[in-house]
């Protein structure tokens, strides 16, 4: 793929030309030669670079999708001329007043798990909220006795104790609503006020039949993650949540650390990811021989085997139930995922200290509740697990109901 740029830099990075919010793209297919109608987008994020594989595709008026490219197969495809689209250097002015203000207050706490200096955004830095300068209306007019208290900063009015950000693969349609569970199950256990806020990382082709399938899924992920970032980060969230399993994409605990601590150094967050809580998790049941459940096929099973003995672990069997497609994951019926743990992973034989679920879609609470009493030892669903590490990190503390055994005693 080649790219080809018109318009001229000015003194802020962007290029000239079209007026701001409104981008043409012409498209040109180069076996036919033919263009095709120039694509006018009603937003256009480009953060440097790197990210011009990325199009904005108008499906609907006023509906955009990120698409890549490459990731369609349209090898045939190339973006030949980019009229008046601001390219920045640093991220787009949506972002200026999000990126300044967390810069200017970060907070530090330890955490509770990892004992690791985590950086926290705060969201309520004063004046909050901000008043326009024409103060409070009422009939259109300024109502000047009215006042609002914006010094200290009002936190936000549902998500006060904690604002958490959640990055999903756009397919996910488990996570979100098992935490949001979580929550709202222990009100009365110190959750009032952790809000949930999500972006979805855009992975347009979702097939998973072949290992070419994973390469193709891996490459979309990763180079929609830190779009996601982006877009999550205008709700200002004060931590991240990694909503999905790397090890199904990558191999070993190398590449792992190695994406993270990219991700890291060019965001201004902390995150709660998957390998470190299942870690923190099965050192508090002092576990060492583990089975493993997951959506994934042999290649994601065998990635997942690799990350586990890195971290220390005997990993005695692996159950994955294949699915061909990402969005298929959610509809693994409860009764199959019982079946699979009864009859295949937990079995007598075996002698394990722990089950670990992976696949952030393949939904596991309402089984973890019913099992872990029958089998005698704990069952580690991703996403519970995940937010248990990110809650525990974060200084909530209280026993929590109907989320598994760890989330109780630990």
């Amino acid at each position: 793929m080649s790219i080809a740029i018109t318009g001229e830099h000015n003194e802020h990075g962007w290029h000239s030309g079209l007026p701001t919010g409104k981008y043409g793209l012409i498209i040109v297919n180069l076996k036919t030669k033919k263009q095709r109608i120039p694509t006018i987008l009603t937003k256009a994020i480009f953060e440097n670079a790197a990210k011009l594989n990325y199009l904005i595709n108008m499906t609907k008026p006023k509906i955009a999708t990120l698409i890549f490219l490459a990731s369609l197969g349209m090898t045939s495809l190339c973006l030949v001329s980019l009229v008046g689209c601001g390219i920045p250097n640093k991220n787009p002015s949506v972002y200026e007043k999000q990126d300044d203000k967390m810069e200017q207050a970060k907070r530090t706490i330890v955490g509770k798990l990892s004992g690791k200096t985590i950086f926290l955004a705060d969201p309520n830095r004063a004046p909050m909220p901000a008043i326009s300068s024409s103060g409070v209306v009422k009939d259109g007019q300024a109502l000047a006795d009215f006042k609002i208290n914006t010094t200290p900063g009002n936190p936000d009015a549902r998500s006060y104790r904690r604002k958490f950000g959640l990055l999903i693969p756009a397919t996910n349609t488990s996570m979100e609503h098992e935490l949001w569970s979580i929550i709202f199950d222990n009100q009365q256990n110190g959750l009032d006020g952790v809000g949930i806020h999500v972006a979805n990382i855009i992975t347009p082709k979702t097939k998973l039949q072949t290992d070419a399938d994973l390469d193709v899924y891996k490459t979309q992920f990763i180079d929609g993650l830190n779009i996601a970032i982006d877009q999550v980060a205008l709700a200002q969230p004060e931590y991240l949540i990694m909503g999905m399993s790397l090890e199904h994409i990558l191999f070993g605990m190398d590449e792992i650390r190695g994406l993270m601590t990219k991700i890291e150094r060019q965001n201004p967050y902390s995150w709660a990811t998957w390998h470190e809580a299942a870690d923190a998790a099965l050192k508090k049941y002092k576990a060492k021989r583990i089975g493993l459940i997951s959506p994934f096929s042999a290649k994601g099973n065998a990635n997942a085997k690799k990350m586990f003995e890195d971290l220390g672990y005997e990993v005695v069997t692996t159950f994955g139930f294949a699915c061909a497609n990402a969005y298929d994951i959610a509809h693994i019926p409860d009764s199959a995922k019982e079946e699979a743990i009864l009859k295949h992973i937990a079995v007598p034989e075996n002698k394990l200290d722990a089950v670990l679920q992976l696949g952030t879609n393949m939904s596991l609470i309402n089984v973890t509740e019913k099992l872990e009493k029958k089998i005698g030892i704990p069952i580690l669903g991703i996403n519970a697990v995940t937010f248990w590490y990110a809650l525990r990190e974060n200084g909530f503390e209280k026993p929590l109901v109907k989320a598994g055994r760890l989330a109780r005693e630990y």
